[in-house]
């Protein structure tokens, strides 16, 4: 369906940023076992674990219970960046934005949910003055595009380790007073959530079948750990927040995207 047999839905170990240190204690479910378990394995194995090869297009063309959906691109573009591919675990949080597993074992996320997300996210954001906004993104293929979507919109991005204090320590070289954080996952951008918990700021995130969203206010469920996938969220997400401010959208999806 897809046309990018190739590329293995973003699904190549290539294409696939390693999983930070998991959320101790976060209950996930496992495609094989339908059983409660703790996200205790290593980034090693975390990324082995979602490296698995792609297993056909045959697998893929059912991401979302409404064909007829009117997206915001076509399902195929969706497809082809692997943004319906979830982990082999899913929590409890997330069960609402899975619309199936796969036979390899990997939840696939409603596509549809996803695209709903980025117009909920930009009419949120574009409620706010554009250096209001926060983007924070640990992840390394998060950090390029989450810096593209701040100069697309005129946001602030943090990317990279997160200083702790940014938020909360106004004697700290770097503090900021954000109106709204945007990250990239709540697992990796831990320290940019908490921080914005603490000082009562509202949270958006990109969340993967494996993330628990407690401390997020806003969820866009998508594959968090893909290259091409991020790129393509954080493209729409910017353009859908500029045309809610009545600007014409400037960028193309290949500004966001990163090399290797």
């Amino acid at each position: 369906m897809s046309g990018n047999d190739d590329e293995g839905l973003d699904a190549s170990e290539s294409d696939v940023d390693p999983e930070p240190a998991g959320e101790a204690g976060a209950v996930v479910e496992t495609a094989e076992e339908g059983a409660e378990a703790t996200t205790e394995e290593s980034p090693a194995e975390a990324a082995e674990a979602e490296a698995e090869p792609d297993a056909g297009p045959d697998l893929d063309e059912d991401v979302m219970p409404d064909e007829e959906a009117d997206l915001l691109i076509p399902v195929d573009d969706y497809l082809g960046a692997g943004v319906h591919i979830g982990t082999q675990q899913k929590t409890k949080d997330m069960e609402r934005f899975i619309h199936r597993v796969r036979t390899d074992g990997l939840y696939v996320l409603d596509i549809s949910m996803t695209d709903r997300r980025i117009r909920t996210a930009a009419d949120f954001l574009a409620n706010y003055d554009a250096e209001q906004i926060l983007v924070a993104s640990s992840r390394q293929y998060g950090r390029f595009p989450a810096e593209k979507f701040a100069e697309a919109v005129g946001a602030r991005a943090r990317t990279g380790r997160f200083i702790p204090g940014t938020l909360t320590n106004p004697k700290y070289d770097g503090y900021i007073e954000p109106d709204v954080v945007v990250v990239t996952d709540p697992i990796g951008d831990s320290q940019a959530v908490k921080e914005a918990i603490t000082v009562g700021i509202p949270v958006i995130a990109m969340c993967d079948s494996n993330n628990t969203t407690s401390n997020v206010d806003l969820v866009v469920p998508t594959n968090n750990k893909g290259r091409k996938a991020l790129s393509v969220v954080y493209w729409l997400l910017a353009n859908e927040t500029l045309d809610r401010r009545g600007a014409e959208p400037a960028y193309a999806l290949e500004d966001f995207e990163s090399e290797i």
